[in-house]
């Protein structure tokens, strides 16, 4: 008896989750059908491929892809009528150290560097960019854009002008289409006190608060920045309020509170308003956990129950930002569900010393899982790492920031040579074949011959298909990615992360 498509795919579906990740696999042999009829349909699957050893670096391969039944005993199998988030994009943060960096590079390689990272047809599509809103721990100096009190005083810093405008210029020109975050790390010194009730003034780049008032002046000051860099040509798509708000400790920082970020939100939003900005806002930006402490528990959620819906600017505020530097991605799902009408986007992890972060075989695995696959199966429409490039001494920075922070890139001190680390990698392989406004679909294993596979299927804005495919196993797996209508063959070595993407 025939069977179609569709009962094959009811059928088969034997693990369909919202994750669509890590299900159980069928081991059981299953002998040909003698009913299989394939049909070549003249299109093909663009393959990108990684592995762990190293011996393969985004090797880029091609695929026949066929019309007809598939009953191959290794499928996975896309379904579109799941549907999840829609994508904005995945990127790199451009620091001052990483425009120090570049910019040593000859104008020929630099060039070369960029339209493969950010071009979408001669290179991996990278889509999204994050900034900081004055100084960060990898600028050449503590500073805000208005040192001085009073906002007659805004101005941009060199590390701007001289470093980060230009290369965010050449990206954009590149592809126009790359979104911009930022998130300051500290306000201005004679905005801060050490506490919101005394008002006691406390004038150090690390800690303290924003003073009650100077609420207004500070959105005041976003507002400046996003003009600022909109006259350079450059648009800022998103901010955060406050970078890592509960970290007291980094060389920049400004302590925010869940209490303390919710009326200063309220104005920030207000002032975008008033203004006629769209700028989007996501607030917290730091990590799952919270350090343990009971009234830092569901930060974001918090902030929206405080704020209510009935503000000015209330749609501006449309999700929450977060780092892995503690704490599990499960906490994604979890405010997912308190809040599932706002977004999740992950805004920042990085490599370095304490997690060997040079060790591809490792990092590939550990990145791929939790950094990309991880989040976005847990709801989050955008992913960024920390630093795109940083030199082999893991400079230049300062003093009391990460000085054990290697780059998704790391670049010799000729200036030429790059070394690629686990971050380009993992970022690259899903905007190579996940394009902006992409939507997250369904998909399930079949029959596949050994566990350890994980997984996110999309489909893009023009019809496409992609999955993106981590094979944490010892095994190769020889499968076949599967639409429902089209399927085509995919190796997927032992160790390594797969990419696909076909129409």
């Amino acid at each position: 008896m025939k069977m179609s498509i569709l009962s094959i795919a009811t059928a088969l579906l034997l693990s369909m989750t919202a994750c669509s990740n890590e299900s159980s696999i069928d081991d059981t042999p299953r002998p040909a059908s003698p009913e299989t009829s394939e049909t070549p349909s003249g299109n093909v699957a663009t393959i990108y491929t990684t592995t762990g050893d190293g011996t393969r670096k985004l090797d880029k391969t091609l695929s026949a892809v066929f019309t007809g039944t598939n009953m191959a005993p290794s499928t996975i199998l896309v379904d579109p009528s799941q549907t999840y988030q829609t994508m904005d994009g995945f990127g790199f943060a451009i620091t001052y150290s990483t425009c120090y960096n570049l910019l040593k590079m000859s104008a020929e390689d630099r060039s070369s560097f960029l339209r493969q990272t950010y071009s979408e047809t001669e290179g991996y599509g990278v889509s999204y960019a994050r900034i900081s809103i004055g100084c960060n721990d990898f600028s050449s100096t503590e500073y805000s854009l208005c040192d001085e009190p009073g906002l007659e005083n805004f101005r941009l810093y060199t590390d701007e002008t001289q470093y980060v405008i230009p290369v965010l210029k050449e990206i954009l020109a590149i592809n126009p289409n790359v979104k911009i975050i930022a998130a300051p790390w500290t306000c201005p010194r004679w905005m801060k006190v050490s506490d919101i009730e005394t008002k006691t003034p406390y004038n150090s780049w690390t800690d303290g608060h924003l003073n009650p008032d100077y609420r207004k002046t500070y959105a005041e000051y976003f507002v400046k920045f996003i003009s600022a860099m909109a006259q350079q040509g450059i648009n800022i798509y998103a901010v955060c309020p406050q970078n890592e708000p509960l970290n007291k400790a980094n060389c920049a920082s400004l302590y925010m509170p869940w209490q303390e970020e919710a009326p200063f939100v309220a104005e920030l939003a207000s002032a975008f308003k008033q203004n006629g900005l769209t700028t989007k806002i996501y607030l917290f930006d730091h990590n799952y956990n919270y350090d343990g402490v009971a009234d830092q528990e569901d930060y974001p959620v918090k902030v929206y129950n405080a704020l209510g819906s009935e503000f000015e600017g209330s749609e501006l505020v449309v999700g929450a930002a977060y780092h892995d530097y503690g704490g599990n991605n499960a906490e994604l799902s979890d405010i997912h569900h308190q809040a599932s009408d706002k977004e999740l986007i992950f805004s920042e992890s990085s490599i370095g010393t304490w997690n060997d972060g040079r060790n591809l075989s490792r990092r590939l695995m550990e990145d791929m899982k939790n950094v990309t696959l991880g989040t976005v199966n847990q709801w989050c429409k955008a992913v960024l790492v920390w630093n795109l490039m940083l030199d082999v001494n893991m400079g230049p920075n300062l003093d009391g920031g990460c000085q054990t922070c290697f780059g998704a890139v790391d670049i010799a001190l000729d200036y030429k040579t790059i070394s690629r680390n686990s971050h380009y990698y993992v970022i690259s392989h899903m905007s190579s074949v996940v394009r902006p406004n992409a939507q997250r679909i369904g998909a399930a294993q079949r029959s596949l011959v050994k566990n350890g596979l994980v997984y996110s299927a999309f489909r893009n804005a023009d019809g496409s298909y992609a999955v993106v495919i981590l094979n944490n196993g010892d095994e190769a797996i020889p499968a076949t990615i599967s639409d429902g209508r089209n399927h085509f063959k995919a190796a997927i070595p032992a160790q390594s992360v797969v990419s696909c993407k076909w129409n």
